[in-house]
């Protein structure tokens, strides 16, 4: 998350728009033990503000320069941290992934200079590293490459990130947009940036564009459906609205709704834990907004899929504004902007010009579901086991699962010169691009058995499709230069072109 947008929910969070009858605080508040100092900093804010949506509060547990998760730490990642991702269980994941991407650009004719190489949420930096090593034996495709873009709000992680992929005693300088060091595997620069939206769109470039585990760090809100209220029901409901501020009376009072609507599920204190002070009660806890929110308003809206849902009451659904914003901005960097967008704005921005030839890809690979909507996916991982996602903020991995048709639906309508493929599970995805066949040829030189034993448990585990396993539960996406069906990507139904 870029800098406006945290002082944006920091500000949120600290205005008050609550009466003082609202704000009062108790002894047992004041002199509690919290879990964690950030705990204590979200419980004063929602003390004045009151509850806050689950956006808000994952921003800050997460992100937040002050105890986030991603912002304060680097031991993470790993089997002593609290989990371990595909890149970390086996270098064969990194090294395909780098076959897939010269297996695009190959596809998509060889292009000899303006390759971007970006990842988006890098960790410690382990998947861009294994690409690289790959890409030094394909040496036309590494002439090609002008840069690589690190898309990363942890400073923590930056260094990390630095000294896998420059070396220790590289210099990283500080630019106007970042922060810039140079690879330790051949002479490109490497970028960070904290949002990938502080990079320009520039025609001419292939973009090949990496996002392993980031959509489902990226906030969520989760809405209900309720059912119309009675006619002749008269509510105070109808006379405010909830803001991120709080409630705010209206000049001119709603009728009672007659329709279906959403309500916004909120992060609130628990006062059984709070004011009450019983022990094993968590420090806050999920509630349903008793009104309209601005988001349970705009962003149900966005979409078909969400609307069908609002008239069967009950129905509950996670959306992500901000993955949406993503999808949509990696598919203007490979196809350009949409007419409609193109024809709507008389001074078109240099940010997002047309793009003559669509080029480039972005492979998304995340947990989530293949086509449902997801729902009741907020989990906490800590310590390499699932907790509660609201408990220990600072301290605790929050996440939900991926809504891929989501991204496929914002990548369609950001550009008409993509299309998309996918999501299909990571097992059979690696499998297609050979992992078996790599796995024996690593072998072959293997003496040690119990070397030999954990690379055959590694590339076991990433393709396993039992209930649970990873290569089931993680799915892969791509967004491609719309081709008119006359060809499929490696991996999702297409093989090699040379």
């Amino acid at each position: 998350m870029n800098a406006t947008a945290r002082r944006a929910v920091s500000h949120s969070l600290r205005v008050s728009r609550r009466t003082p009858s609202q704000c009062r605080w108790s002894s047992t508040f004041t002199d509690r033990q919290w879990s964690t100092p950030l705990a204590r900093t979200l419980a004063s804010a929602m003390k004045v503000t009151g509850p806050i949506p689950i956006a808000a509060f994952m921003r800050q547990v997460l992100t937040s320069p002050e105890g986030g998760y991603y912002t304060s730490r680097e031991d993470v990642f790993g089997k002593h941290g609290d989990f371990v991702t595909s890149p970390e269980i086996s270098q064969v994941f990194g090294e395909l992934i780098g076959i897939w991407a010269i297996a695009e650009w190959m596809a998509q004719g060889r292009k000899r200079s303006g390759v971007q190489l970006m990842e988006v949420g890098p960790g410690k930096g382990t998947l861009m590293d294994d690409m690289l090593r790959t890409f030094r034996n394909f040496k036309s495709f590494t002439s090609s490459i002008e840069a690589i873009y690190m898309v990363e709000a942890s400073a923590t992680l930056r260094q990390v990130q630095k000294r896998l992929l420059c070396g220790e005693e590289a210099v990283m300088e500080e630019t106007d947009i970042g922060h810039r060091s140079t690879c330790k595997y051949f002479e490109v620069p490497i970028v960070w940036v904290e949002d990938i939206r502080l990079l320009p769109h520039e025609e001419g470039k292939t973009p090949f564009i990496f996002a392993h585990e980031f959509f489902d760090a990226l906030p969520i809100h989760a809405f209900e459906s309720v059912p119309p209220a009675p006619e002749n029901e008269v509510s105070e409901q109808a006379q405010e609205i909830m803001t991120p501020t709080g409630p705010q009376k209206l000049h001119k009072p709603l009728k009672v709704a007659n329709v279906p609507q959403w309500r916004e599920l909120l992060v609130t204190l628990n006062p059984k834990a709070v004011e009450e002070n019983i022990e094993g009660e968590p420090e806050f806890k999920l509630t349903k907004a008793k009104a309209s929110t601005p988001s349970s308003l705009v962003i149900p809206e966005i979409s078909e899929r969400y609307r069908r849902l609002k008239s069967q009451p009950g129905s509950t659904i996670e959306v992500s504004p901000e993955s949406r914003v993503y999808a949509a901005d990696f598919a203007r960097r490979i196809g350009g902007d949409t007419v409609s967008a193109r024809v709507s704005k008389k001074n078109p921005t240099p940010e997002t010009p047309k793009k003559t030839t669509p080029s480039g890809a972005a492979l998304i690979m995340d947990y989530g579901t293949m086509s449902t909507i997801p729902i009741n996916s907020l989990r906490g991982i800590q310590h390499h086991k699932e907790v509660a996602p609201l408990s220990s903020p600072g301290q605790v991995d929050v996440s939900a699962d991926v809504d891929f048709t989501s991204l496929a639906e914002a990548a369609i309508e950001g550009s008409d010169g993509v299309e998309v493929h996918g999501p299909v599970e990571q097992g059979d995805f690696l499998q297609a691009l050979g992992i078996e066949e790599r796995m024996r040829q690593l072998l072959k030189n293997v003496k040690d058995e119990e070397h030999r034993k954990t690379l055959e448990t590694g590339w076991k585990r990433l393709v396993d499709k039992s209930s649970g396993s990873m290569g089931k539960i993680y799915k892969v996406m791509t967004i491609i230069p719309e081709n008119g069906g006359q060809r499929r990507p490696v991996g999702f139904g297409g093989g090699v072109q040379m």
